[in-house]
């Protein structure tokens, strides 16, 4: 392998808290013995990957992500990533990156930028006006830079983690739910609420990246628990819907993110992927988004679609609070340095 190759992979860690610390509304955590297969079974995971970057979501303590790296035997090789001061009292995105690597401090964004400004008065007279008063992401983005080899652009990696599809608990708001009011509806308010919630962040996270992204040769990675699907509008906003050119077309989207499951059903005779189950349907709610920079038919290609994997065997039984297994599949996506003739950075 290529020193200038590199692959990523994307794990929700299912609430990874030290045995006996508070999640959510679970004052008394995990079992220790659970923690233990937790981070036996995680650990093995990650060995099994063994990609170069790795982004996680529902970390609460950095000491547990510790403990699952030396288990993973990636202690020596891998940097763990988390916010200074972290005090595990909450979960956030997190990662891990190979030492050499990482060529700045990460950060973590909180605030929507600016320029995310969500009010309309409509596109035509019969329509109201609306304005969503969103400011701040769920879950902060963890925002690293990485490159692979001197030789190498620097990589802008994203890992998210947007509001989840259950309905948000609007029975608990105090100001103005009304339970012989709104009791029969609270589903449907509640599905809603965490619809536009989860729209709002990825339309602030897209700002971010076409802030980066647009008329620059800045190669950027995506990854995370988007908590929808491929066709959703949560991921039309991010990608930008590209086109995906055939076999011997070229060209590339400056400003659009491609999937890596597309990338992989292009080499596919039957798609096969889910990352979730849940009512007994499978569906794909973690991703891996690409720029250009990484799509085989771009004219600024540098690096070439190599594989993707999804481990998923686990999500055929729900016992994950007892067996240490999570609740999501964990996917990578390797990509192999070969840029396009004349592009940027080649």
């Amino acid at each position: 392998m290529s020193s200038r190759d590199i692959s990523f992979a994307s794990f929700n860690l299912y609430n990874l808290q030290l045995p006996g610390r508070a999640v959510y509304g679970d004052t008394d955590g995990w079992d220790t013995s659970v923690y233990e297969r937790k981070v036996a079974w995680t650990g093995r995971m990650l060995a099994r990957l063994a990609a170069d970057f790795i982004g996680f979501q529902e970390l609460w303590a950095a000491e547990a992500l510790d403990q699952v790296l030396d288990q993973a035997g990636l202690a020596g090789s891998h940097e763990p990533l988390v916010p200074p001061g972290h005090r595990g009292d909450r979960i956030v995105c997190a990662g891990a990156v190979r030492a050499d690597m990482l060529v700045a401090d990460p950060e973590w964004i909180t605030e929507f930028p600016p320029e995310t400004v969500l009010k309309s008065t409509g596109d035509d007279p019969q329509q109201p006006a609306i304005a969503v008063n969103l400011s701040r992401f769920s879950r902060p983005v963890l925002h690293a830079r990485i490159r692979p080899d001197p030789a190498t652009p620097v990589i802008h990696v994203f890992v998210c983690h947007f509001k989840s599809r259950r309905p948000a608990e609007i029975w608990r708001e105090r100001d103005w739910y009304d339970r012989d009011v709104h009791g029969d509806h609270r589903t449907a308010l509640g599905y809603a609420i965490s619809t536009i919630r989860r729209t709002a962040e990825a339309a602030a996270l897209r700002v971010v990246i076409t802030k980066i992204a647009k008329d620059t040769a800045e190669p950027i990675i995506v990854l995370g628990d988007m908590n929808d699907g491929k066709a959703s509008n949560t991921l039309n906003i991010l990608t930008e819907q590209p086109r995906y050119l055939g076999p011997l077309s070229t060209g590339g989207g400056d400003n659009a993110l491609y999937t890596a499951q597309t990338l992989q059903e292009y080499r596919s005779i039957r798609d096969v992927y889910y990352t979730y189950v849940f009512e007994k349907q499978r569906e794909s709610l973690d991703h891996i988004l690409v720029s250009e920079q990484f799509y085989d038919n771009s004219s600024d290609r540098l690096w070439a679609f190599k594989e993707m994997t999804v481990e998923n065997d686990h999500l055929n039984y729900d016992d994950h609070k007892n067996s240490g297994t999570c609740d999501h599949g964990v996917i990578r996506a390797a990509f192999k340095w070969k840029p396009a003739r004349g592009a940027p950075g080649s």
